[in-house]
């Protein structure tokens, strides 16, 4: 499907940063159509929650039968429900959409600490986490869930009493599955299954980590350093969205969440530091890092004068982004994302980013392409395959998740 349909049901949050807003915003920076179902319209910012007014059950139901009935749809993802009420008509309806991906974030609280879900609310979300195919809580979300015996936690608690680690949390556990036993309703086993991505962000550690439990079991987990910004508001919005997104693509769980991860953690880089409180993420600044088919968006030349080079292109109006020592190589990032690299005495290369490099060569050579260079990482954090168009021109494909614009080695004025 060349543009998924994604049905997001959640609240709007007036300062844009999370909600509907950003979910939109996600949904359409990966290519997909985003359709709304809104379920609370909220006064806030960045600061807090100042009023919320919850849209009548009857109102939400209409939302979504209006749009699947007309323009259909390839995945939901369910936020900020608004009642206890609202959660169960929305599980009647999705209830009749077997085999449809579900992404269910478990919105409770907001990033200023704000709650946006009464106990008869998030007692009702039990409908919604046995029907969605994935549910993404953060740690006191899961605690808040395991509070309704939603899981059982087979004694963690008793445990992190009785080692006098009050700070240890559930995605810090080396064996998670000792924490998530089946509970009540037993999850499904397998790679489909119902599952659930515990999300770490709200762990004390510098490294996060993430860990998809399916049927009690982890089966995947990322582990990455935390970015030091305030424009965190609105991530867990953004993740289930773009999740979503992936699945309605198609794409394995594990995949989506690979990706959606990536398009997370870009759009932080990018926060753009609006408002005083905890700020929105720059999700109109992830263009060209993730996306289907091959993405022009590096190019490398030569140069011959380091410093005529560098400031020819910084008066153009490009960013650089790295420099070496030796004034060899020189990288600069222009308007919307795309990235330039000077070289010392290089070969005009172009660039080619994929999300799944290896498949994408062996779909190549299956069609006769020959590589000088088949996927092989690099010390500068690129996986690349090198070969050259029908006219001699170099061209890489390559992938390099956050390392193309963000590398550890970026300047730290840029």
């Amino acid at each position: 499907m060349d543009t998924p349909r994604v049905l997001i049901i959640a609240g709007s949050d007036s300062g844009g940063g999370a909600g509907i807003q950003a979910d939109i915003k996600t949904v359409t920076m990966l290519g997909g159509h985003a359709m709304t179902a809104i379920t609370a319209i909220t006064a806030q910012n960045t600061l807090g929650v100042q009023a919320v007014m919850p849209v009548p059950a009857e109102m939400v139901i209409a939302q979504i039968d209006s749009v699947v009935s007309d323009i259909g749809v390839d995945a939901v993802k369910i936020g900020m429900i608004g009642s206890a009420e609202t959660a169960h008509a929305v599980a009647d309806r999705l209830e009749r959409l077997a085999g449809l991906p579900i992404v269910f974030d478990p919105v409770m609280v907001a990033t200023s600490g704000d709650a946006l879900a009464d106990a008869g609310t998030i007692a009702a979300f039990e409908r919604l986490v046995r029907i969605a195919t994935l549910t993404t809580p953060n740690l006191p979300e899961l605690e808040a869930l395991n509070s309704l015996s939603l899981w059982e936690r087979e004694g963690a608690a008793q445990q992190r009493k009785g080692e006098g680690r009050e700070d240890r949390n559930i995605a810090d556990d080396p064996h998670p599955s000792h924490a998530f036993g089946v509970g009540p309703f037993p999850l499904p086993k397998g790679e489909g299954a119902r599952a659930l991505l515990i999300k770490g962000g709200h762990g004390a550690r510098k490294i996060l980590i993430d860990r998809l439990i399916i049927d009690g079991e982890e089966v995947a987990s990322w582990e990455a350093p935390r970015i030091a910004t305030t424009g965190t508001h609105g991530t867990g919005c953004t993740l289930a969205s773009a999740i979503a997104t992936y699945l309605a693509r198609g794409a394995p769980l594990r995949v989506a969440v690979t990706r959606a991860r990536q398009f997370v953690r870009m759009a932080l880089q990018d926060a753009p530091g609006l408002g005083a409180g905890h700020g929105p993420m720059g999700h109109q600044q992830v263009r060209l890092d993730l996306g289907p088919g091959a993405r022009f968006n590096q190019v490398t030349i030569g140069m011959a004068d380091y410093a005529a080079s560098r400031d020819f292109y910084a008066l153009l109006g490009l960013r650089q982004i790295v420099g070496t020592d030796d004034a060899h190589y020189a990288r600069f990032e222009a308007a919307g994302g795309a990235t330039l690299s000077i070289e010392s005495g290089a070969r005009p290369i172009l660039f080619f980013e994929c999300e799944g490099l290896d498949a994408e060569v062996a779909r190549l050579q299956e069609a006769g392409v020959t590589f000088e260079q088949l996927p092989t990482d690099q010390p500068w954090l690129w996986r690349e395959a090198r070969l050259t168009d029908p006219a001699g021109n170099a061209v890489c494909l390559y992938q390099a998740d956050e390392n193309r614009r963000f590398p550890p080695w970026r300047l730290p004025d840029a």
